[in-house]
């Protein structure tokens, strides 16, 4: 106990009554799942009461209730939205001169006791004291506990990390296919507020990853971005995030809440790689943008592929079904930055154009390349050297972007203006407000005599670059657990899929020479070649046995040698050991040379092992393999097992020869 609590130790929550920006949220959020549980019962009452009544009065009195909690709804939803846009919260502590970065909010759920399900479990199908594994069940409800508030760092992913791992060992020992455990979890909507109820483990571990994904993104947006080390660890960060939910959204498809649904992740993906691409644009022009033609021509594609990515997740926000349940706010930032960052693209197009003419010595061969790449086509009647050499040309498209950048700068503002959530986000309106005075003040500073006969219109500018952001996927392998139930023996045998006997005590009377059996496989050893007229088979060990215990010692992980010089230590003494039998129709036989596959969804392996045809009466193997293969087909569907032929035919005596397991490794509901 003591050495568990110490490993525990290192995994701990943030103190949930602290007061800090971030617990409040989180606790106002709380308290709004429970306001929409209300309503959204409410709700669902008034609408059961409408189809089951015939009563006209009481109809109109059901559908005035109906209009109230609606609204009411409405009213919580926008509370939670207000909270999903509170990114100053969120934001780094210094000084900043940035547009706000986005951030998830953690799921909230409710306390789930594992105790009597998993004690019970124990007991039942593992024939074990389960007295004996609550400090295993404590540390594993200590963990989910403290999982509800994780700290803002890598040791807060960590212990999500862990626990979610750890839920993959749970889900192998406790929850067996066939049968639920009753073990309820209920998870509220990250959006919506509604809760998810199901005695399922898959949407545990499916929102333990979602928060994983929400958590990476709030250590993205608290990096300082006044630094390249702070900028380089945002980018890090939200690749991550986009390789959580990326890998949330393929492994589990069927996930019943909104957040998680495949539609809604996808567009969070897209969201969080162009994050990463603008911290990317802010780490390039951190150190400043000097006034020189190719930096410049760098710089503007460089933006333009923000402005870019922004038009994209703008576009997939406002697609059915995610529209009805992305925040507002949230759309319309995607937009405003779209318009802000394509604003200043046009705006370093026109700086070339205005304030670098083609020197004497300059090459022109490259500077005509380097404009021709900014456009797919030019402003008609131009040409990229003649634009370049001619003043007059130059001072003409360069005015024509400089209007198209105030065009967008002013979209931006007025979008900014029509959103209540965004205009009270200061740092914002100062953003686009400087942005929009510089480009006024360079077209100011521009000759205006002959703007009533300039038609030129600004070309679109071709966004490039030269930094590649994709998704990070999570290294779940360089996170190291212990499974807590690690005492029930090695999993690849004692798992809730197969069901074993309750343990037989085998009492063997001293001097009686040789064992009469071999033993075979790994940990845990397994009776084989067994002498049906020797003691132990008297005492009723039989052939495919697990050996649990020899003399009152656990031997369940020990190899063949460890567990044989235990049984030679006895001596001359009677030798007292412990066995299982399992209980499977087709019994499951250990063998070093079998094969397990994990992580394949729909995956079926036949291993057939090396048999001695020759030896093998050919007219008993033709009736075996039909019923084995129909069987295998007929129960395909069931949920991963190993399922195994008898070593034995029965009623063979001990001088035939036994057939080889065929075995059927079926891995269809293995989603860990």
């Amino acid at each position: 106990p003591t050495a568990a609590k110490t490993l525990f130790s290192l995994f701990q929550g943030c103190n949930p009554l602290a007061e800090t920006g971030r617990s409040k949220l989180q606790n106002q959020r709380a308290v709004l799942n429970q306001q929409i549980l209300r309503a959204v019962r409410m709700r669902a009452g008034a609408e059961n009461l409408l189809r089951a009544t015939t009563n006209n009065k009481v109809r109109e009195q059901v559908l005035l209730e109906l209009s109230f909690v609606n609204s009411d709804l409405q009213i919580l939803k926008e509370e939670l939205e207000g909270l999903n846009i509170s990114v100053e919260v969120y934001q780094n502590a210094e000084e900043t001169f940035s547009i706000p970065l986005v951030p998830l909010g953690l799921k909230e759920t409710k306390e789930v006791d594992f105790t009597l399900p998993l004690k019970d479990f124990i007991l039942e199908h593992y024939s074990e004291d389960s007295s004996e594994y609550e400090d295993e069940i404590a540390d594993l409800m200590d963990l989910r506990q403290a999982c509800r508030t994780p700290s803002r760092d890598e040791a807060g992913i960590e212990m999500l990390i862990s626990y979610f791992l750890q839920l993959g060992y749970v889900e192998n020992r406790f929850f067996p296919p066939t049968r639920h455990m009753g073990v309820l979890f209920t998870w509220y909507d990250s959006f919506t507020g509604v809760p998810v109820c199901q005695q399922n483990l898959l949407l545990e571990k499916a929102s333990i990853l979602f928060n994983v994904g929400a958590l990476y993104t709030q250590i993205g947006t608290r990096c300082n971005r006044q630094t390249q080390a702070g900028l380089e660890n945002a980018v890090n960060a939200f690749q991550k995030a986009a390789g959580v939910l990326s890998y949330l959204k393929e492994t589990f498809t069927h996930t019943p809440s909104y957040d998680m649904s495949p539609a809604m992740l996808n567009v969070l993906v897209k969201m969080m790689l162009a994050q990463a691409r603008e911290c990317v644009f802010e780490q390039i022009g951190l150190s400043g943008i000097r006034n020189e033609f190719f930096t410049l021509v760098k710089m503007t594609q460089e933006v333009a592929k923000v402005g870019e990515v922004y038009v994209l997740v703008n576009t997939a926000m406002n697609q059915e079904p995610v529209k009805e349940n992305i925040p507002y706010s949230w759309s319309k930032l995607a937009q405003i930055k779209s318009d802000h960052y394509k604003a200043l693209a046009h705006y370093f197009t026109a700086t070339i154009l205005c304030d670098h003419e083609l020197q004497t010595g300059d090459d022109e061969d490259q500077q005509e390349k380097a404009l021709s790449q900014l456009y797919d086509h030019m402003p008609e009647g131009l040409m990229a050297l003649a634009v370049l050499k001619d003043k007059a040309r130059r001072k003409q498209l360069g005015k024509a972007h400089l209007r198209q950048a105030i065009v967008y700068h002013e979209e931006a503002l007025r979008v900014c203006g029509l959103c209540k959530k965004l205009r009270n986000i200061d740092v914002l309106q100062e953003v686009l407000t400087a942005a929009h005075k510089r480009s006024l003040l360079k077209y100011a500073q521009q000759e205006t005599e002959d703007d009533f006969l300039c038609l030129i219109q600004a070309p679109d500018i071709l966004p490039k670059t030269e930094h590649k952001i994709e998704t990070i996927a999570p290294q779940f392998s360089k996170v190291k657990v212990k499974d807590f139930f690690h005492k029930l023996g090695p999993l690849t045998v004692f798992s809730a899929k197969q069901r074993w006997t309750a343990p037989r005590t085998i009492h063997i009377p001293q001097g009686t020479g040789e064992l009469g059996f071999h033993l075979k496989g790994g940990s845990p050893v397994q009776i084989y070649c067994l002498d049906p007229l020797c003691p132990a088979a008297s005492m009723g060990l039989k052939e495919g046995d697990y050996i649990v215990s020899v003399g009152g010692v656990d031997c369940k992980w020990l190899g063949v040698n460890e567990v044989l010089e235990k049984l030679r230590s006895v001596g001359e003494q009677p030798l007292r050991i412990e066995v299982i039998s399992c209980q499977d129709t087709a019994a499951s036989l250990h063998s070093k040379s079998a094969t397990y596959s994990v992580g394949m969804q729909k995956t079926y392996s036949l291993i057939c092992l090396a048999m001695d045809e020759d030896k093998i009466d050919q007219t008993k193997k033709a009736p075996l393999k039909l019923p084995f293969l129909s069987w295998g087909t007929k129960n395909r569907q069931k949920a991963a097992s190993t399922l195994c032929l008898p070593s034995a035919v029965a009623g063979s005596s001990q001088t035939k020869k036994k057939l080889l397991p065929f075995t059927l490794l079926n891995t269809e509901s293995s989603l860990y």
